[in-house]
């Protein structure tokens, strides 16, 4: 057995907490090119900012850590959202109108999971197929008009609990729950198990389309809250909002050093990554950059996270398998 040597084991360590050095050095950088930015204000706009598509992102890590992957979120977020608000304003009550919301989501995503687990469908076109479903449903219930006059259903988005702003409280409690899960759970450890090699998974007594069903289930859960959440935040019932959120979900998720491949990934390292999206455009609207050179930049920077990905899947390759890839003409 060859001892690591002093050098691999700090590269080790470097690697595996690359993701939070990255994010410290990206809070000082920004807060020496604007002096706004490292301001309790600020830090508070952008926590409140980034928990929506966090909440998304922990939804998005389990999905993509089980081989899946939901191209919906977005949509169904706003049809949560505005059917939420209409809950509100028929019944005056915030706790009907809140689970309601959740309860869209949730239903969607059985739709995509029944799709997925039972039809054989793949994710990517299942999901996609929902997109357009849930769209045109949110703008079909509200005639696509925007609701206003949301009372108090803004409590959820812009509140606060003692000094925390209650989208954060939220926020915070979907990564401990996403942590557990994955962490402390059977379920967990069969997403891993699944996203690694589904065949042997199936092999080894693991029940891989009931997994990737309740996979979906959590997601949807998730999805619901972050409509009533985003809904509450912006004072308004938008059905056109939230549209390419999933995209931002995923990059915090690939960011945070989930594989694309599968089986690999982390809650906590998808909240680091999260805050480095939200950093960034923070800093590039504090700094004035324009909006479209902001989507070229975000978009350079999520394909160099799966350049990394698949650098990093190779390296953990052995030459004999690499040299399979190779002779089956993979890439």
């Amino acid at each position: 057995m060859v001892k690591a040597s002093g050098f691999d084991k700090i590269s080790d360590i470097f690697r595996k907490y690359s993701i939070f050095v990255i994010l410290v050095c990206m809070v000082i950088i920004s807060s020496f090119l604007n002096r706004n930015f490292f301001t309790m204000l600020n830090l508070t706009n952008i926590m409140r900012q980034i928990s929506v598509t966090t909440i998304l992102a922990f939804g998005e890590t389990m999905l993509i850590i089980a081989g899946l992957i939901d191209l919906s979120s977005g949509a169904v977020l706003a049809l949560s959202g505005v059917i939420a608000i209409t809950v509100y304003k028929a019944t005056g009550s915030l706790l009907p109108a809140f689970c309601t919301g959740i309860l869209v989501g949730v239903i969607c995503n059985i739709v995509s999971g029944l799709c997925v687990s039972v039809y054989r469908m793949p994710p990517f076109i299942a999901t996609l197929a929902l997109t357009t479903v849930a769209r045109g449903g949110a703008l079909l219930f509200t005639k696509g008009q925007n609701i206003y006059q949301i009372g108090n259903f803004t409590v959820f988005g812009q509140g606060f609990l003692l000094f925390f702003p209650i989208p954060v409280i939220f926020m915070i409690f979907m990564l401990g729950m996403t942590w557990y899960i994955l962490n402390n759970t059977r379920f967990g450890r069969s997403l891993y198990a699944i996203g690694g090699n589904a065949e042997a998974a199936n092999a080894s007594g693991i029940k891989v389309s009931g997994v990737k069903f309740a996979c979906f289930v959590i997601n949807g859960f998730l999805v619901g809250l972050a409509g009533v959440l985003f809904m509450s935040r912006v004072n308004a019932g938008l059905p056109n909002a939230a549209s390419g959120y999933e995209f931002e979900a995923m990059t915090a998720a690939i960011i945070g050093g989930t594989s694309f491949s599968g089986g690999i990934g982390t809650a906590a390292g998808t909240l680091a990554g999260a805050f480095i999206v939200g950093f960034l455009n923070n800093i590039m609207n504090l700094l004035g950059i324009n909006s479209y050179l902001q989507q070229i930049i975000k978009g350079v920077i999520i394909a160099l996270a799966v350049i990394m990905d698949t650098i990093a899947k190779d390296k953990r390759l052995s030459p004999r398998e690499i040299a399979v890839k190779v002779a089956d003409g993979e890439n």
